[in-house]
């Protein structure tokens, strides 16, 4: 799978290592572009995953502001819902294209 924002890839990952939640693929941080994404001040809590970390991803000399996010420290309960480990994985906004 990939993501790509202005034909750039920002994250690249086989299907197997991603995770999906709440409709959205996440990326192992390994799987993400060196120098892709910066971060952004944005602040966000989930209610049930924690404080997420946005990021802005760096296209050329363009940057496009708070299209990826991350939640680096879960709260206790979270990978239990999911199923999974996905601390520090990265999901990105509707206009990344994430496709195989």
């Amino acid at each position: 799978m990939k993501a790509v924002l202005a034909g750039t890839v920002l994250a690249e990952a086989d299907e197997a290592d991603l995770v999906r939640i709440e409709g959205n693929w996440y990326f192992p941080p390994a799987a993400i572009t060196p120098g892709a994404l910066v971060e952004s001040p944005t602040a966000y809590t989930c209610p049930w995953k924690g404080a997420a970390q946005y990021y802005s991803a760096r296209v050329g000399d363009e940057v496009f502001a708070d299209r990826a996010w991350a939640y680096p420290d879960l709260y206790p309960g979270a990978v239990e819902r999911v199923g999974r480990d996905f601390a520090g994985y990265v999901a990105f906004a509707p206009d990344v294209q994430v496709a195989p």
